[in-house]
């Protein structure tokens, strides 16, 4: 009896219209609710996760200018402390965050956090929370730096305050450098003084890849300065060569002059390249010259940043300029021979490798020319061959006398945003920083 009373008021249900409208729409109101409470509720949860992403992005690398001298306990305790001071939404419950170091393979530091941020509608629904996890990986142990500064040390940067204003700014360039580098090796530095020529060092005066067939006196040649001549530049002047004899070398003050043979550089090609010097071929070598402009004494790949900065704060002006010089043996002191030698690299590393010529000035003499035309010449090829061999190249120039800007520097850049026109010396330090910056900056990989 009772089974066929509710087989009769169940038919009698399924055939009814009255209310039809009304019981269809509150059953379908539950998901309705549901829906509308899980988007507000995630759209909520999505910007705790906006937020806890910037926090996690600026602990790492707040941490990372620490994380390769802390403990382990050290680092998740800052990590907590710098995480927690800018990651405090309201409605968010059982934040965690964990930090790791690692230097296998190169140096990373990931930090991981995750946090429970409340729900209100779908709280309804028996779900309190939702789950909000992100992560950060910086690296920088992978990429390792060597810069070569080739700087600029004629007679016209002692106008304007340009060589105070240098030094400065390179001073400032090495601290960025230093702050890079986690460890030693991690960031290389060496420092080209450049006039007409460069100083490799007078102890140096019995290295083989020396040629000594351009140190003498030139005599009754047209113009001034005839000891400051080369060998070419005196024939080319009508003058007479005369080489002093072996026992002076031990007086030579260090400087050598642009590579090639010694009635100019054409057919060889060394002055705008690497190629190992080779006693055999003369035109190799690193001719030693007598000059009265030589400046201070280049320094290879090093991270002793106590001498580097004694180096630059010595510097002092003299002399005319020849870029070409200062570029080349930047670019040797990178991958090294003659005078120099490089650090070995080590597995599990990228090494980029980048030059900064800074100039005040047009090109005015070389070993061969006195002509702008034929030294840009010899320069551009330089450029060439340094951007070919995938070496990064930065060129600023700096004009407080009108020069516009050149465009042999805006073409030896790597690209139009790593040459530097600069009107003022006050501008130095700034562009100096942002290549600083730019090389130093840590990336966030993940």
């Amino acid at each position: 009896m009772l089974l066929s009373r509710l087989r009769q008021a169940l038919q009698e249900f399924r055939s009814a219209s009255a209310g039809n409208v009304a019981i269809t729409f509150g059953l379908a109101f539950l998901p309705i609710i549901c829906g509308v409470g899980a988007a507000v509720d995630y759209s909520r949860a999505n910007s705790v996760k906006v937020k806890l992403q910037a926090a996690i992005d600026s602990t790492a690398l707040m941490l990372s200018k620490e994380a390769a001298t802390d403990t382990s306990d050290q680092l998740q305790a800052n990590a907590s402390k710098y995480f927690l001071a800018m990651f405090n939404p309201p409605g968010v419950q059982n934040t965690t965050i964990s930090a790791t170091y690692s230097s296998s393979g190169g140096t990373s530091l990931v930090i991981d956090g995750s946090t429970l941020a409340s729900t209100t509608l779908m709280h309804v629904f028996g779900i309190d929370t939702i789950k909000v996890g992100s992560t950060s990986t910086v690296k920088w142990g992978s990429t390792r730096l060597r810069v070569a500064m080739a700087l600029d040390n004629t007679k016209s940067m002692q106008q304007s305050g340009k060589m105070d204003a240098l030094k400065s700014a390179a001073t400032n360039f090495l601290s960025q450098m230093q702050s890079a580098a986690t460890t030693n090796g991690d960031v290389y530095v060496s420092i080209i003084p450049f006039s007409t020529s460069v100083n490799v060092g007078a102890t140096n005066y019995t290295q083989s890849w020396l040629t000594w067939t351009d140190y003498g006196k030139c005599n009754g040649a047209s113009g001034w300065g005839y000891d400051d001549y080369t060998h070419a530049l005196c024939d080319a002047r009508g003058g007479h060569w005369s080489a002093y004899a072996a026992s002076k070398q031990q007086y030579w003050t260090g400087c050598v002059a642009d590579r090639g043979g010694t009635n100019g550089p054409t057919g060889s090609n060394y002055d705008t390249n690497v190629d190992t010097p080779n006693i055999g071929d003369p035109a190799t070598l690193f001719p030693a010259v007598d000059y009265s402009d030589c400046p201070q004494q280049a320094l290879g790949l090093s991270y002793d940043w106590s001498t580097m900065s004694s180096l630059i704060n010595s510097m002092s002006p003299n002399g005319y300029t020849n870029q070409n010089i200062g570029l080349a043996l930047g670019w040797m002191s990178l991958v090294g021979g003659g005078p120099f030698t490089v650090p070995a690299t080590s597995p599990g590393y990228d090494y980029e490798k980048i030059i900064i010529l800074f100039t005040d000035g047009l090109n005015t003499e070389n070993r061969w020319y006195t002509d702008q035309s034929s030294i840009d010449d010899r320069e551009t090829m330089t450029c060439d061959n340094i951007k070919a061999a995938g070496i990064t190249l930065y060129t600023v120039q700096i004009s407080t006398d009108g020069t516009a800007p050149s465009s042999l520097l805006q073409n030896c850049a790597s690209d139009s945003s790593k040459f530097f026109y600069l009107t003022s010396s006050s501008q130095l330090v700034t562009t100096f920083n942002q290549i600083g910056i730019s090389l130093s900056n840590l990336r966030i990989a993940k």
